[in-house]
């Protein structure tokens, strides 16, 4: 079984910086895509920035310049930089992870149990 486990949520001022971190767990080989996403009350939940293993980026046009996506493949972990937040950057943020599990089990999405970002004066 595969898990992942978030950290770094929490209430921050607006123009405040956040990181959040995700690190994997459980029995697989390796990790292809490593992402985030979020999702605001009342709203479907949205991509806000994914890396390939390869090193490939892609942000959300509302998050370029102000979010990194970064990864660590030796922890099997993916971090989020977050800075110059706005309020509607409010969101439960979820990482999500694409684990190869090898020849048996191929390939397994999984997600996060997301955490909190609040962006409030």
């Amino acid at each position: 079984q595969v898990q992942l486990v978030e950290s770094g949520g929490g209430l921050v001022q607006p123009g405040g910086s956040l990181r959040l971190s995700c690190a994997a767990s459980g029995s697989f080989f390796s990790i292809n895509n490593m992402g985030w996403y979020r999702q605001a009350p009342g709203k479907q939940r949205e991509l806000v920035a994914t890396l390939s293993n390869g090193g490939t980026t892609n942000y959300a046009d509302s998050v370029k310049g102000r979010f990194t996506i970064s990864r660590d493949n030796a922890e099997n972990a993916v971090s989020l930089q977050m800075n110059s937040l706005k309020p509607e950057d409010t969101a439960v943020y979820y990482c999500n992870m694409d684990i190869f599990r090898g020849l048996r089990f191929g390939d397994l999405e999984v997600w996060g149990q997301g955490t909190l970002v609040t962006v409030s004066s």
